[in-house]
């Protein structure tokens, strides 16, 4: 693990607690990919209840729907507003490396969250191991189907490091035995919509698929449209014959889960990531060091075990 200083875990706990005089006034913005997206909005609710527990200010702001350009002006914008910090998820990891480099030049500690710019001046990255989510997906599929077949990844935008990382992680947790369709990994650009348009597209082409690999929830988000896409693959999943499992463990994909349309999730840990990543941006203005990544852990979640995440 990169280290960004020697400042250890446990002392990075310790930060939770931290107040003082010239943070009460402090602002420290939160750019998601998007604002209306379920998983964003739970990061906006960790960031929000550690700025409340810690004294500043959480300012959550991005564009409403998936926008790389937007979401770069967005940061441009509060880069000359003058906040005291930065936590970026980049929609467009290339895109929004200059303008994080823009954001440290004028003094403002920046960090990403969720998704990576690794080739910015960001100070580290808060979130998952997208690599591992990306490991356990591919390994929960190739557990549950083990002689292989067909299988189609989908993923959110093309140009997210984050999800790009997930998809090298499926490739790798698959194993031998699996053929990828030709278009993988197909793009929703976080769109239910879309998602649950490209899934029923799938099962229409390729009647005989025995695995969809989906890099986050985005189709699942919205529940009654997914189930009418895989509704076609119902019973081939029933008997093992297909198999889906998707990133993320929102409450819509669980109960998607325990009713039998997914095989299975691997859950982020959202809240966290918000509330860490105020965290660290006050520990940053107060001279603090922590680990490059940051990471905040997996939940693999099955039939066998949804009812205990459900709780």
């Amino acid at each position: 693990m990169k280290k960004v200083g020697l400042y250890a875990a446990a002392a990075a706990v310790a930060v939770v607690g931290a107040t003082s005089a010239f943070a009460e006034e402090m602002t420290f913005a939160l750019v998601p990919k998007l604002t209306a997206h379920p998983f964003f909005e739970l990061t906006r609710d960790g960031c929000m209840e550690a700025a409340e527990r810690l004294d500043v200010t959480c300012d959550y702001r991005g564009p409403q729907k998936y926008d790389e350009a937007e979401q770069v002006q967005v940061v441009r914008d509060l880069i000359t507003k003058g906040v005291d910090g930065l936590a970026i998820s980049p929609a467009n990891a290339q895109m929004m490396q200059r303008v994080i480099d823009e954001a440290v030049a004028a003094g403002i500690p920046t960090i990403t969250y969720d998704a990576d710019s690794p080739g910015s001046a960001r100070a580290l990255f808060v979130g998952t191991d997208n690599v591992l989510l990306g490991l356990e997906t591919g390994k929960l599929i190739s557990q549950l189907r083990p002689q292989g077949g067909t299988i189609a990844l989908i993923t959110g935008g093309l140009a997210a490091d984050n999800l790009n990382q997930r998809l090298d992680g499926i490739r790798q947790g698959i194993g031998d035995g699996w053929t990828i369709v030709d278009g993988s990994p197909f793009a929703t650009n976080d769109d239910p919509a879309v998602g649950n348009q490209v899934i029923t597209d799938l099962l229409i082409k390729y009647p005989d698929l025995n695995a969809i690999a989906i890099a986050g929830g985005w189709p699942m988000f919205a529940p009654e449209a997914f189930k009418k896409a895989v509704e076609p693959a119902m019973a081939r999943m029933g008997s093992g014959e297909f198999v889906l499992v998707a990133g993320d463990s929102l409450d819509m994909q669980l109960e998607l889960v325990k009713a039998g349309y997914a095989n299975g999730v691997v859950g982020q840990r959202p809240i966290e990531m918000g509330s860490m990543s105020m965290e660290i941006l006050l520990g940053m203005t107060q001279g603090k060091t922590f680990p490059d990544p940051s990471h905040t852990g997996v939940d693999i979640i099955t039939a066998e075990n949804v009812d205990e995440f459900l709780k």
